[in-house]
């Protein structure tokens, strides 16, 4: 896959770049601010673009707001944002604005070699992975919503570990219930948010969001059906 990088620490930058060639991908280019973004895009048509949130010159939103712009622009390229911490004024209408499959990540998970180059994979299959805590300080900034309360602890626990990127299989692991009990949790889901099937089959996707913008039971991994 054809990546573009922008990270102003040269240190991650160059070793994000190693670890995703090491790993098979190409690294289009690797940039250290945003000012040449856009025109960058332009020229290399990555497939997915990597940026950190603080970047030169204040080093507080520029990244993210960077990553608005281009999925403003180009509504179809993948986005992955690193971040030391969440940048609630811009990271919800990120994730929630349509477009391409998007990425927010704690830099933490990026010590993770294999769990990082994972997300990257999940990315370019058109996943939205975000990070657990992302998840969690997003939901705690909004409302209630009516369709969200309708779901079983169990279901809400489901949804919460959709929103994350989670595949079935993970799913299933956590909750330490079958493949088949998921499968049925997310069909009641789907049914409960009122989310009809569309030609892309991107219910998941639409259904993380709702989870997002408008917030539910917090994930109870304990709780019963």
């Amino acid at each position: 896959m054809r990546i573009l990088i922008c990270e102003d620490s040269v240190l991650l930058r160059e070793g994000l770049v190693r670890v995703l060639e090491d790993s098979g991908h190409e690294v289009v280019a690797a940039l250290a601010d945003a000012r040449t973004l856009e025109e960058t895009v332009e020229q290399t048509m990555p497939e997915l673009c990597l940026l950190d949130v603080r970047l030169p010159p204040t080093f507080t939103d520029e990244g993210i707001r960077a990553a608005l712009r281009l999925r403003a622009r180009h509504p179809d390229l993948p986005l992955l944002v690193l971040s030391q911490y969440v940048e609630e004024r811009y990271a919800s209408e990120l994730i929630t604005a349509h477009g391409g499959a998007i990425g927010y990540l704690l830099k933490d998970r990026v010590a993770d070699v294999s769990d990082f180059l994972e997300a990257v994979a999940r990315i370019r299959d058109g996943a939205t992975v975000l990070d657990p805590e992302v998840v969690a300080q997003l939901l705690s900034r909004r409302p209630r919503d009516e369709r969200m309360q309708r779901l079983t602890p169990r279901e809400a626990s489901t949804l919460a570990l959709i929103a994350e990127g989670r595949s079935n299989q993970a799913i299933a692991a956590t909750l330490f219930v079958s493949e088949a009990s998921v499968e049925k949790y997310i069909t009641a889901i789907f049914q409960k948010l009122e989310l009809e099937p569309d030609e892309s089959g991107n219910r998941r996707v639409l259904a993380a969001l709702v989870h997002l913008e408008h917030g539910g039971p917090q994930p109870q991994t304990g709780a019963g059906s």
